[in-house]
């Protein structure tokens, strides 16, 4: 079974996986990574792709999609710098300019 938990502070994720949970914190920054290692992949698969010339046409994709994930990644960077967050008076430490990163 897999649920998710946000936590009050919203910027912890945690997904329960059977009996272990996985707590992700500082989300931006791990999606960033998580691109990050995503673009390594596409372009390495793709270069070895381009050895057959019957593979070529996939690998051409595979960097057509690591181009895309290299335009994510300022993407991300500008989100977790813009973030807008709702203000509850009523918590304190609830969005009074808590960082993600």
């Amino acid at each position: 079974m897999i649920g998710v938990v946000t936590t009050q502070d919203s910027r912890t994720l945690t997904l329960h996986l059977g009996h272990e949970e996985l707590v992700i914190r500082q989300r931006y920054e791990t999606l960033s990574i998580v691109n990050d290692v995503l673009i390594g992949v596409w372009f390495l698969v793709g270069s070895f792709l381009f050895f057959g010339e019957s593979t070529t046409y996939a690998g051409t994709w595979l960097f057509v999609v690591g181009s895309i994930e290299m335009l994510v990644r300022p993407v991300i960077r500008l989100v977790r710098r813009v973030h807008l967050q709702r203000i509850h008076p009523d918590l304190p430490g609830v969005g009074d300019g808590g960082h993600d990163f």
